[in-house]
């Protein structure tokens, strides 16, 4: 009697540690590996397993055990799913125990290279009424069947375990939604400081891609001609989508972008929509597409593939996981349009400015001297002696000359043909000479830029920099002396000019030869800067990357 008395407080005390175990522990695939140990250790049964019940509660979606070594579990092949004496506990949800698996008439057998099993006792989950899954008990190790108390063991058990799930469900999923919660902070911060659409489409694949455990995840977008490409994607075979990122018209991106409507299948095979040779290049077997919307107009579509692990069907809280990321590419497809836009109108402008300017002084220089030619012309033509033709010869000839000077110094504002030719430093050297010689400014060019040539666009950019640069310093300044600095460094070229002119203390806001400056620079990622007091001149400092 005493040594009944024994046993039962050990397999009590044995309980209380086992509860106190799990409840310590956070990891669901963990726990579940511990629970049915613990099960194993408590009846003494030589196999034990738990069937997790899966969303629709008609079968297991996933099946842990203990007592099977990995050679075992390879020759079985694939877990239960939840038929037989395993749909039994599924479906009614109570306590069973068989002296013989095989005398149940509800029984379907095992599967080759499954051990012999008799004995069985099958308990429950349960919390609050609600079945987390199923405990699993075969074959006492002392040949006898499961008692009552081994039952009441176990329910007890089971109990403490749908606890200790619950919490483990709890926190991955407080983790999961923190990762989500980060990844679109990350994605909304990127929005604002990110100009650049596609490495803004490359985040959010890479993050979906995690937060949904998918295989790849692509995004693409339309044309202008109509025809769709991938312009992101993240996983395997993203490197393969962005080679040939062409969608074919008969593709289901393709009808989601035109019916603006998110779609999820669970096998791309049966579904007539699917491009099948991009299905088979990429190595894609399920999939869910989501379309990106802006005002009820589609811009793009992100397609997810392949959810890893043993299921590759997504489930509908990837789907709206989806959604969720599909409304930050929305915004920063929506965002991409609106800077193109705004910079295309600021180009206008600027060309139409630079037309107007060029019209004034065609129409107002080289017009009128045109008209001057045509006089000089007729001079010469009613000319009555030799001496007033040659004079009037000369004239029109001085005449010419200036008028080819103006036209040329035009075609130079337009574009320096030193820049082309022979580099920045002679260019601005040439514009520095000119600019002395017509508004008596003395100008200085100093230049280190090492014997390689610049970039074009660089070398366009700071060219026109200070082209305009100068043209303040005649609008504004009333300087004496201007001075410009070029310096190359490792990662950068800088720009210097400076004067010694009346200064200012708040530049003009609608200067639009400051606004063409600051784009310029803005396009190449630069940084421009501008110091100024009254009395003590101007200093506009520009730094480009190469």
């Amino acid at each position: 009697m005493a040594t009944e008395h024994d046993a039962t407080r050990e397999r009590l005390r044995g309980l209380v540690e086992a509860g106190i175990a799990l409840s310590s522990e956070l990891s669901l695939d963990a726990l579940l590996q511990k629970l049915v140990e613990t099960a194993a250790e408590l009846t003494g049964a030589r196999y034990a397993a738990l069937g997790v019940i899966d969303r629709t509660r008609s079968g297991l979606e996933r099946f842990v055990t203990a007592g099977l070594d990995e050679e075992t579990r390879r020759e079985i092949g694939d877990p239960p799913h939840g038929r037989g004496i395993l749909g039994v506990l599924v479906r009614d949800a109570t306590p069973l125990r068989l002296h013989d698996i095989a005398d149940d008439p509800r029984s379907v057998g095992f599967p080759p290279g499954h051990p012999p099993m008799k004995t069985f006792l099958g308990v429950p989950v349960l919390l609050r009424h609600v079945a987390y899954g199923n405990l699993y008990l075969t074959e006492k190790l002392d040949g006898g069947d499961f008692t009552e108390d081994d039952e009441e063991l176990v329910r007890l058990l089971a109990g403490q375990a749908a606890v200790a799930i619950e919490n483990a469900r709890l926190y991955e999923s407080a983790t999961r939604w923190s990762r989500q919660l980060e990844s679109l902070n990350e994605v909304a911060s990127a929005l604002v400081s990110e100009t650049s659409l596609v490495p803004l489409l490359r985040l959010i694949a890479s993050r979906l891609r995690e937060l949904v455990d998918a295989r790849l995840v692509m995004i693409a977008l339309p044309a202008p001609d109509g025809a769709m490409a991938v312009a992101a994607a993240a996983g395997e075979n993203a490197e393969e989508a962005l080679r040939r990122p062409e969608i074919a018209q008969r593709s289901k991106t393709r009808a989601v972008f035109e019916r603006k409507r998110m779609e999820r299948l669970s096998s791309v095979l049966d579904d007539p929509e699917i491009d099948q040779e991009a299905a088979r290049r990429w190595g894609v077997t399920s999939g869910m597409w989501v379309p990106l919307i802006v005002r009820d107009r589609a811009v793009g579509v992100i397609a997810v593939h392949d959810k890893l692990g043993d299921d590759p069907r997504f489930a509908d809280e990837d789907l709206r996981l989806a959604e969720g990321f599909a409304i930050r590419a929305s915004a920063a497809v929506e965002l991409s349009e609106r800077v193109q836009r705004d910079s295309l109108r600021r180009v206008v402008a600027a060309q139409e400015l630079e037309r107007r300017r060029l019209a004034r002084e065609l129409h107002d220089e080289t017009g009128q001297a045109l008209t001057s030619i045509l006089l000089g012309l007729k001079a010469v033509e009613e000319a009555k002696s030799g001496e007033q033709r040659d004079k009037a010869a000369a004239d029109l000839r001085q005449l010419v000359v200036s008028t080819l000077q103006d036209v040329r110094r035009l075609a130079v504002e337009l574009r320096p043909k030193a820049l082309d030719d022979f580099g920045l430093l002679p260019a601005l050297e040439r514009l520095a000479q000119t600019f002395t010689e017509q508004v008596g400014i003395a100008t200085d060019v100093e230049a280190s830029l090492g014997e390689t040539r610049l970039p074009a666009e660089v070398e366009t950019a700071l060219y026109r920099l200070v082209q305009e640069a100068l043209t303040n310093v005649i609008k504004h300044s009333r300087a004496r002396h201007v001075s410009i600095l070029l310096v190359r460094k490792a990662n950068s070229v800088s720009a210097v000019i400076e004067d010694d002119g009346v200064g200012f203390t708040e530049p003009s806001k609608d200067g639009i030869g400051l606004i063409g400056m600051r784009e310029r620079v803005g396009l190449l990622d630069g940084r421009l800067e501008i110091e100024s007091r009254p009395d003590h001149g101007t200093t506009i400092v520009a730094e480009v990357p190469l």
